[in-house]
This record gives structure tokens, sequence and C-alpha cells, in this order.
């Protein structure tokens, strides 16, 4: 029972053990795979917004195993990013696609001018 109070205000605890578990991953990585892995999770955490934990424990999980072959085989970081890495990052988020932190402000916007809809001056007609 306290085990569910605690997931409810703090969020899975599976989930929790996931992201330390993956943590330590890139943390025991070969330089420079470990400065280019917390790199690239600074950005993807800037860029993402990925908001469900699933998909975004998954998605480092996933991130972890890259890095963790590309050390294993000596495969340059520039083989794994190419010749832009804001490209490489942001194409790995969007293989991943989940829901947003602006997909909620997408609705309510949509919401917003919905609600305008027969509201006099506002359906695109004459404003005189």
């Amino acid at each position: 029972m306290v085990a569910k109070w605690i997931e409810a205000l703090t969020g899975p605890l599976e989930q929790k053990k996931q992201w330390r578990d993956y943590k330590a991953r890139v943390k025991a990585l070969p330089e420079p795979y470990r400065t280019a892995a917390a790199a690239f999770e600074r950005y993807v955490m800037y860029y993402g917004g990925i908001t469900d934990g699933d998909t975004l424990v998954a998605m480092f999980g996933d991130f972890a195993d890259l890095w963790e072959r590309a050390a294993a085989d000596e495969t340059p970081v520039r083989e794994i990013t190419g010749a832009d890495p804001v490209e490489f990052a942001e194409g790995f988020v969007r293989a991943y696609a989940a829901r947003e932190w602006i997909d909620k402000e997408r609705a309510r916007l949509i919401a917003a001018i919905d609600g305008l809809d027969g509201v006099a001056g506002l359906d695109g007609g004459d404003r005189s």
C-alpha cells in the first residue's frame, strides 16, 4: 500500500529503477562515448519533451545500447552521429513518437479557437 502511495506522488518506481540503470550504464562507458552520451542526453531532455515515462525509459535504454555497442566495436562517435549531431539527436527522438508537453497546449489552442466558431466577427465574415 505504501508503494502505491509513493508512486502516486512520484511516479512508477520501476521507471525510476530503469532510469538509474540507464545512468549507471552511461557512467560505465569509456571515453569519448560517455561524454557524447551525456551531451546527447542533455540535448534530448531539452528537445524531446516526451511526457510518457515508459517511452522515455525505453528510448534512453536503446540509447545506452547504441553507445555500448559503439564502444565495444570502437566505432568513432562521428560515424554514429554523422556530420550533424543535432539532426542525429532529433531523428533519434522522432523515432519514439509519444505524447509531448506541447500536445496539451496544442489541444488547448484548438479548443479555444473552436470555441470561437460563430462568434460575431471571428468567423472570417464582414467585421463592420
